[in-house]
């Protein structure tokens, strides 16, 4: 169960990190940003559950 949440957080880690340069994500209809006080905002919803879809399309191919 351990060996299974490292291998998660790492994933999420590494798509955080990918996902502004390569996937392009975060610009769908449904993600939102927003600046406050110099700061920007990210909550990309439909990215996730596009994301998950896929997720779970691959994992039932698995």
């Amino acid at each position: 169960m351990l060996k299974w949440l490292i291998v998660l957080v790492a994933t999420v880690f590494v798509i955080g990190l990918l996902q502004p340069r390569l996937l392009q994500l975060g610009r769908l209809p449904g993600d939102l940003r927003f600046r406050l006080r110099g700061r920007e905002y990210s909550f990309p919803f439909a990215s996730v559950i596009v994301f998950s879809l896929v997720a779970a399309f691959i994992g039932w191919l698995l």
